[in-house]
Order: structure tokens, then C-alpha cells, then sequence
């Protein structure tokens, strides 16, 4: 679906050209029932797609960027950041109860710790079922494991066009986002010119502004997907406001840290707020090891 939309927004732009899309499913997709850290880690999702780049199997890649670990390849780059879709995160629930409407112990699917530090945080006595699978898989689990509801990101839901099954849209002030939710990259060969020029034309100059801000903040953390981290920056016009966050994935313990500066000063923001949770005890969290992602 996400290669299918950029194909077409390439389409736009260079209608003389075609696209061909080939899918490559990765071991992540194919061992669905296997935690990601036990996989690899936050890599796994990309690393085989990778692969095919530098065999020059295929000549651009789409990931979802909350996805794309902080150092890639040799020989690899983001080439294109293409308009944020919403980087909230959603309820789907039996009954379409909001998360404030929930019965106590209520069970709740999801397989990112970061959602389950946050949850629990609010609701300490929810139960947190891990689950993974695509959008439909997930979805369709809520009935037959006796789940009150899952959470999702609502950039998936979107781009399905199953909007209509969100029962709430949790805010960031609720939720706080992963780095990268709701952001596709584009990736190329680095020595690949004509294919870089051909995908610069789908940049989204805020979008660009916020990821790399994101990304940044990621970067000083030197996290992945075996700790809780969440961080979301967002463009005001001349602005850009960054807000990180890391915890244990019981909830009890979570630093976060909201910093504003100028729109271009995203690299800097996103090292500040990082250097800001590190100095309050995020060291330490980071530091700890955890079973599942």
C-alpha cells in the first residue's frame, strides 16, 4: 500500500516513466508470532529490503520511518521524506469505548512497549496483551482473545482507508508518538543520482524539518525497540517544538522532556531534549534489558 502511494505520487510528477513494485516480505512479516527483539531488533523490518537495494535488485525502497534504525548501511540514504500522514496513535475498541471509558483490568493488545509504558502509566491496572501482526490480523484478534481493544497508529488506518474502525484518537499529550510515526522514507543507493533527483520532487519541507529532528533525538539516545522510547517534533510556521520520552515498561518510571527553537534548529533540538532525559535518570533506563518489543 505505502509503495503503491509513492508510486503514484511519482506518477504525477514524471508521467512518461513507469514503476514496477516489488514485494519483498521480510522475516519480520513471515515470523509473526516471534517478538521483535528475539528477531533482531527495530532492523529486521528493513534489513532484507536493504539487501535488495545494494544487489540493485530494486532501485528505491519504501519504509515506514518509525521502523528505519538511526544508522544505516554503507552505500545507503534517506533520499525523500514525502508529507506526514497523522502521527497519532488509536483505540480500537469493543463497544467503541475510549480509553477513559474502560472497565478496570481491561485487556489491551499491543506489541510496542512504548504504548504499553504509557498506558500503564495512566492505568497501571490494564492488562497489556502483546500482539503482532499486519493492521487486519491485529484487528481481527480483538473478539476470539477476549480483548477490550488494541492500539494502532493512525497513519496505517489511513492509508488502508479503515479510519472508520478508530474508535479514539489519542492526542500526544495522552500518547506521546514513536520517533518517525506516520513518516515514509524513501531510500536509494547513494551513488544513485537520477534516482535521487527523480524521488526530490515528493520532499515535504516540514516533514523533512521533523523526522530529522526526530532521528536526531534517537540517535543521542542510541536506543532501539528493546527500550520504551517515544518522541515527536512538530513544525509551528517559523517554529519547532520536540517532546522525548523514555521509561520502564511497567510505567513507573518515565522522563520525558519538551523543548522549542527555531524550524531549522531540529538537529540541535532533538540532541538537547535527549541530553535533557539522559542527565535525569534516562541513562539508567536505557541501560536496562527487556524480553520483547
Amino acid at each position: 500500500m505505502q509503495s503503491r502511494s509513492i508510486a503514484s505520487d511519482l506518477l504525477k510528477h514524471h508521467p512518461d516513466m513507469n514503476f514496477e513494485i516489488v514485494p519483498i516480505k521480510t522475516r519480520a512479516d513471515r515470523m509473526q508470532d516471534v517478538a521483535i527483539v528475539e528477531l533482531g531488533g527495530k532492523g529486521v523490518f528493513v534489513k532484507e529490503i536493504e539487501d535488495e537495494l545494494l544487489k540493485g535488485t530494486i532501485d528505491m525502497a519504501v519504509h515506514s520511518m518509525k521502523d528505519v534504525p538511526v544508522e544505516l548501511p554503507e552505500g545507503l540514504e534517506i533520499a525523500a521524506y514525502p508529507r506526514r500522514e497523522d502521527p497519532r496513535d488509536v483505540l480500537v475498541t469493543m463497544g467503541r469505548l475510549k480509553l477513559e471509558e474502560l472497565p478496570r483490568a481491561a485487556r489491551i493488545g499491543t506489541g510496542s512497549l512504548r504504548r504499553r509504558m504509557q498506558l500503564l502509566n495512566i492505568m497501571p491496572d490494564l492488562e497489556i496483551v502483546p500482539i503482532r501482526g499486519n493492521l487486519k490480523t491485529r484487528i481481527g484478534k480483538i473478539e476470539p482473545e477476549g480483548l477490550h481493544g488494541i492500539m494502532l497508529a493512525a497513519a496505517g488506518l489511513r492509508r488502508m482507508g479503515w479510519i472508520a474502525e478508530v474508535s479514539q484518537f489519542l492526542s500526544e499529550e495522552v500518547i506521546l508518538p514513536a520517533a518517525g510515526q506516520g513518516v515514509l522514507g524513501i531510500e536509494i543507493r547513494s551513488d544513485d543520482g537520477e534516482i535521487r533527483e527523480l524521488v526530490s520532487s515528493l520532499n515535504h519541507a516540514d516533514t523533512v524539518i521533523e523526522i530529522l529532528a526526530e532521528r536526531a533525538f534517537l540517535h543521542r539516545l542510541g536506543g532501539g525497540c528493546q527500550v520504551p522510547i517515544a518522541g515527536h517534533a512538530r513544525v509551528h510556521g517559523e517554529s519547532l517544538q520536540i517532546s522525548g520520552m523514555v521509561g520502564t515498561p511497567d510505567g513507573r518510571i518515565l522522563i520525558s522532556e519538551t523543548m522549542r527553537g527555531g524550524r531549522h534548529d531540529g538537529a540541535v533540538l532533538g540532541r538537547a531534549v535527549a541530553e535533557a532525559i539522559l542527565a535525569r535518570g534516562g541513562r539508567e533506563v536505557l541501560e536496562i534489558e527487556y524480553s520483547a518489543c
